[in-house]
């Protein structure tokens, strides 16, 4: 990892259990009290055993919980903007010293944790990372109202991860394209990339999408396009039509030695800026420099302004950070410019952009009807036309 930059907090974590470690794990789960993993705590299993959310190296604790929340810092002074909790009911709580065996939502044991902490989980002020300010919250956010829902207590201790892709015959395993960070970067180093960017989605890429990723590969070694296939909320479009979207495109539009395709097992909190700020720093874990930056990233709603989650990294301290964003204003088709644009690069002009509303692009997509070409590329809309005329 020499020529690559530094993972947060300095070193790549690495919790996944290797034979011989591995066996006695599975041996012990079978006498240790078990707990029953959430979508979300899986995936930060998963997340933490591989290292991408390094610096942690299990669940967190009470300080680390609350200087998250109120600094977006660990304890140590790292950046950090959302906790990583695994909260449980109070009559499921084990004692400190104890040892527990976590299971994935489909039985399979995935982790034994050693329990460090045990403390109340302060439910409404981790629902405030969600807010601008306390009178945003009307009850709908989705991240927020999860947060509510889930355990009044918190456990907190390393964990040693047993099984690391739980489903590996599920739809969203992409066991070819589920590279850790140490297998990322080595593929960088491989490559001679000293620079990368990274363009997060949990959509198709339309051409909006494609023109930043085209703009950073002007300016970086190579691109890695990183889509999340963690959970995600009902409504958004399954990973696995997704990813046969991202492959076609980046067939036939794409170059293939600047650009690269792998999946992040992540969950989404759909916590707008903040979640712009970890989505970057996760990126800085698999040997990222520079991460890109658009328009609403990770909101939900309009619970966050246009560029919130570019001007909160303006606040930041830059050398723990790391990581360059790479911020981008809304980009169009302009049909006077015959090309993307956006309003940094072409003046505005009434009715000149191709712009349609999610809801617009779904309804045509169900009729079977391709949205128009300078909106998305006719090989997406074809796979994305065959899933929506079947759900």
């Amino acid at each position: 990892m020499s020529g690559l930059i530094q993972p947060h907090g300095g070193t790549l974590v690495n919790r996944v259990a290797e034979e011989p470690r591995r066996h006695e794990l599975v041996h012990e789960a079978g006498g240790l009290p078990r707990i029953d993993l959430s979508a979300k705590q899986s995936c930060d299993v998963e997340m933490i055993g591989i290292g991408a959310f390094s610096p942690l190296t299990g669940f967190m604790g009470s300080k680390d919980f609350n200087s998250v929340i109120t600094d977006m810092k660990l304890a140590s002074g790292d950046i950090w903007p959302i906790p990583i909790t695994l909260s449980v009911s109070k009559d499921k709580a084990p004692a400190v010293g104890s040892r527990v065996a976590l299971y994935a939502p489909n039985g399979t044991l995935q982790a034994v944790m050693t329990i460090e902490e045990v403390y109340d989980h302060d439910r409404a002020k981790e629902a405030t990372i969600f807010f601008n300010k306390a009178g945003d919250d009307d009850g709908q956010h989705p991240g927020a109202e999860a947060v509510k829902k889930e355990g009044d207590t918190c456990l907190a201790g390393p964990i040693e991860v047993v099984t690391v892709c739980v489903d590996p015959n599920g739809p969203e395993a992409f066991l070819d394209f589920r590279l850790t960070p140490a297998e990322t970067r080595a593929e960088f180093e491989k490559r001679g990339w000293k620079t990368v960017s990274a363009f997060q989605t949990r959509n198709p890429i339309h051409r909006a999408h494609e023109y930043l990723c085209k703009c950073a590969q002007e300016i970086t070694d190579g691109i890695l396009i990183h889509p999340l296939v963690g959970e995600t909320k009902p409504g958004d479009i399954p990973a696995d039509v997704r990813m046969r979207c991202y492959q076609k495109l980046i067939s036939e539009y794409f170059v293939p030695a600047t650009t690269m395709l792998s999946v992040m097992p992540a969950a989404m909190r759909y916590a707008g800026p903040r979640e712009a700020i970890l989505h970057a720093l996760v990126r800085k874990n698999y040997g990222v420099t520079h991460f890109i930056v658009g328009r609403d990233h990770a909101g939900v709603g309009s619970y966050y302004g246009t560029y919130d989650a570019q001007t909160i990294f303006d606040g930041l301290d830059k050398a723990n950070l790391g990581i360059e964003p790479l911020k981008f204003e809304h980009a169009a088709y302009s049909k006077k410019a015959q090309g993307m644009v956006s309003g940094k690069t072409f003046p505005k002009i009434e009715g000149d952009q191709v712009f349609l509303s999610g809801t617009k692009v779904r309804d045509m997509l169900a009729q079977g009807e391709r949205p128009p070409g300078e909106f998305t590329r006719p090989e997406v809309a074809d796979i994305l036309i065959e899933w929506a005329t079947k759900a």
